[in-house]
């Protein structure tokens, strides 16, 4: 059996972190971004407080501000809990698909990218609604005010259309934030590493069958759509019996802090799980002790 995850990292994937000079010539990259892909080239991060869009984009082997837009919110500010609030969702979300507007109303404007909200984080926080998109607004009404929508983000018609090849469904991730927070880059480094390798760990009890390491990473109030972490103990310990040691590969492995909730970071990665692939979600963070433990995860 061949577990992947550390030829992968040394080959396939670009760690995206400045060195001090860099991080001071292009003051800084945004907290959230531990570690970036080959198949993200840009990452969107809106500052609802500045009432700005920051795109932020591969260049080598770093991350570096590449725009900024503004942008209209919800008309009752951020932190959307439930349906119909007309508040705009805080967290790290990503675009699912672009839609053709010229057959809905003229508000949305040149075209629309429905972002995945809510997310497992929310569903286990109890938010509501959907349809937040990232859209364009009202022919001739192109400077919205900050406060203007149902909860969607809002861009000048002008501003999208630049932006459109960049938000590339099921890819580009869509950070939503209070206000922009900057990182140290030896800080990123030490917490980029401290999950990748719970990530090497979690991927090797996989492989190996190992029930009880496997079962250890998670969180005591660890939930998956309703079910306790007992609960997910009983399903595990069946797939692992029928399963065994089976071959795991991670790939195209993205790591971000969530914005909102302070000590929760996603791990968002291609899984090949005795050949069959899908996409998985690990929400993380640090118990008492300091270990890396999984308190919900997902897929896609």
């Amino acid at each position: 059996m061949c577990n992947a995850f550390s030829r992968t990292l040394g080959t396939t994937f670009i760690v995206l972190w400045l060195s001090a000079a860099a991080f001071a010539e292009t003051a800084g990259v945004p907290a959230y971004v531990l570690k970036l892909p080959d198949t993200v080239q840009d990452v969107f991060v809106a500052d609802t407080g500045a009432s700005t869009m920051y795109r932020f984009e591969r260049v080598g082997d770093a991350l570096v501000q590449a725009g900024e837009d503004y942008i209209s919110i919800g008309q009752k500010g951020v932190g959307k809990e439930r349906a119909w609030d007309r508040r705009t969702p805080l967290g790290i979300y990503f675009v699912v698909d672009q839609l053709d507007t010229e057959r809905m109303h003229d508000k949305y404007g040149i075209t629309a990218f429905p972002l995945d909200y809510p997310n497992e984080w929310d569903r286990l926080n109890r938010r509501t609604g959907d349809g937040i998109w990232v859209h364009g607004v009202l022919p001739g009404g192109e400077r919205r005010p900050p406060f203007d929508t149902d909860g969607c983000i809002a861009l000048p018609n002008e501003d999208l259309a630049r932006l459109e090849e960049r938000f590339v469904p099921l890819v580009t991730p869509v950070i939503v934030t209070r206000a922009v927070e900057w990182a140290d880059p030896e800080q990123v480094g030490r917490l980029r590493d401290g999950l990748l390798a719970a990530l090497e760990n979690w991927s090797g009890s996989v492989q190996s069958g190992d029930l009880h390491a496997y079962l250890s990473m998670y969180a005591n109030d660890f939930s998956y759509r309703g079910m306790t972490l007992g609960n997910w103990a009983a399903l595990r310990f069946r797939n692992f019996e029928e399963r065994g040691p089976v071959d795991i590969v991670l790939s195209d492995i993205l790591i971000m802090a969530d914005p909102e909730e302070q000590g929760l970071y996603l791990s968002r990665f291609r899984q090949s799980l005795g050949g069959r692939e899908t996409t998985k979600r690990l929400y993380w963070r640090q118990d008492m002790t300091g270990d890396w433990k999984i308190v919900a995860e997902d897929s896609g």
